[in-house]
């Protein structure tokens, strides 16, 4: 709802000034006439919905919303009323807020879609566009239950993704602590004991000495080099569009890790393209919203190119095909939807695939991870264990008794 001070006249010609709350200045007008007054003129002071941000809602919260409404939808209760009695249910307060602001608007003319739009930070487009498609065809219902189950299908690919960056992320914090922890703490005292020993030093242990010295003059530099690696690709991403292209492409062909991270991608794309079309969305409506949730660069370009030549008269398969980032078995399943007329089944059944095989895979780098690990530690053990010893050794061997 706006807040507006208006100027208006009532039927006995006096003019007078107010403010009242109005979803639109139509609405405005309209609820003046209701009390007898006729509106001059207006201006808008501020908006109750700015004050409302949607932050804090989980996607649990929405899965939570939207099985609510779909079950008082299909039991006949009318928009408002079913809004109604989910604000006076809702535990999120800001979930709360959200649907309370949407009451105001609905009340004030727009519809579900249009009430949704206003919140981008709760409802994404997607969500907007298969609820507009519901209101459309009659089938609001039908959209909720596919909105339900595509929201529980994003819960599931966002564990497994936090699973497959996490898991890499913590071993690699604790090979780092312990590489710093036996250079400048053991190794040092090492080498101390060496150095009285007053011999020439092998090679790998001169070696070790110096990685020692570097860890201990320049830790901060070594801690501070990744940071600022990360900081500098950040920036070139925001800035530099073909750099953010061309490094989200190079992260799809990173070994192990990049076949999974596209396979998730794929399936986002393929998964959102089937519900939305299967809503009755035209096929470059879904096109155009699937960049979107791409993640990608550089898969959201070869969707948009993909969409430009099926626009242009290409065929789907075909499009998807000529970018060259779409593995062989979506482009073959697209072919045979396209050809059997069962596209959304066709799209569905990629989705499952590689829901399934990305879960497989992530298990699988998982159980590697660990022995990895073990490799890792045990070569820094050896390597220093053999510099310190290899001296000790020899320094025994010229003994003579």
């Amino acid at each position: 709802m706006e807040v507006y001070r208006y100027k208006a006249i009532n039927d006995r010609g006096r003019v007078l000034r107010g403010k009242a709350d109005a979803a639109n200045p139509a609405d405005l007008e309209t609820r003046l006439s209701r009390i007898g007054l006729d509106l001059i003129n207006y201006k808008e002071l501020k908006s109750k919905q700015k004050n409302v941000t949607g932050r804090g809602i989980r996607r649990s919260d929405l899965i939570t919303f939207c099985f609510h409404l779909e079950h008082l939808l299909r039991a006949g209760v009318p928009i408002l009323e079913g809004l109604s009695d989910l604000r006076d249910t809702i535990d999120n307060k800001h979930l709360r807020e959200v649907t309370a602001a949407m009451i105001e608007s609905i009340e004030g003319g727009k519809n579900l879609s249009g009430a949704m739009e206003d919140f981008p930070s709760v409802f994404s487009p997607v969500f907007v566009s298969l609820i507009r498609a519901g209101e459309q065809s009659g089938r609001l219902g039908e959209v909720l239950q596919k909105l339900i189950e595509n929201l529980k299908w994003q819960d599931e690919q966002t564990a497994q993704t936090k699973k497959l960056l996490t898991y890499p992320a913590i071993v690699s914090v604790v090979v780092v602590a312990v590489l710093f922890f036996l250079m400048l703490y053991v190794v040092p005292q090492l080498t101390s004991f060496l150095r009285t020993m007053g011999q020439e030093l092998p090679l790998q242990t001169r070696a070790l000495i110096w990685t020692s010295a570097l860890f201990k003059d320049y830790w901060y530099l070594i801690l501070a080099a990744p940071l600022a690696v990360g900081f500098g690709v950040w920036a070139a991403m925001r800035t530099n569009p073909a750099f953010a292209q061309g490094f989200d492409a190079w992260k799809l062909r990173l070994p192990v890790i990049g076949p999974i991270l596209k396979k998730i991608i794929v399936t986002r794309v393929c998964n959102v393209f089937s519900i939305m079309y299967s809503s009755g969305i035209t096929v470059l409506e879904c096109i155009r919203t699937s960049e979107d949730v791409a993640g990608n660069k550089a898969i959201r370009q070869a969707v948009h190119d993909a969409g430009r030549m099926i626009a242009d008269g290409g065929g789907i398969s075909a499009s998807f095909a000529s970018t060259g980032l779409f593995p062989p078995l979506v482009v073959r399943m697209l072919r045979v939807g396209e050809n059997s007329g069962a596209l959304e089944e066709a799209l569905s059944n990629v989705s499952y695939f590689y829901t399934r095989d990305v879960r497989e895979s992530i298990e699988n780098l998982q159980a590697m991870i660990l022995p990895g690990i073990t490799i890792v530690l045990g070569g820094l053990i050896l390597w220093i264990m053999a510099s310190v010893l290899g001296p000790i050794y020899d320094l025994f061997t010229q003994i003579k008794f």
